[in-house]
């Protein structure tokens, strides 16, 4: 298991693909890959849509993250 400074969601009823509009239905055969990241109070505050590069994207999304909410606090 790893361990990360923030929470990961797990959507295996695609509850959240289809909110944020990665998937039609809880049933689409393969929803999108989008990334939408969430202040404290749940707002969209930084979004990828589509992801445009699987390998370069972490990278991309963390720094995002840094610039929003400051370094990682580990």
């Amino acid at each position: 298991e790893q361990e990360y400074p923030y929470e990961v969601w797990e959507d295996r009823e695609r509850a959240l693909a289809v909110h944020y509009g990665a998937a039609d239905s809880p049933v689409a055969f393969a929803p999108s890959r989008v990334t939408v990241i969430l202040d404290a109070a749940g707002r969209a505050v930084g979004e990828y849509r589509p992801v445009s590069s699987v390998s370069n994207h972490p990278g991309e999304a963390l720094e995002d993250c840094r610039a929003l909410f400051g370094p990682d606090p580990r």
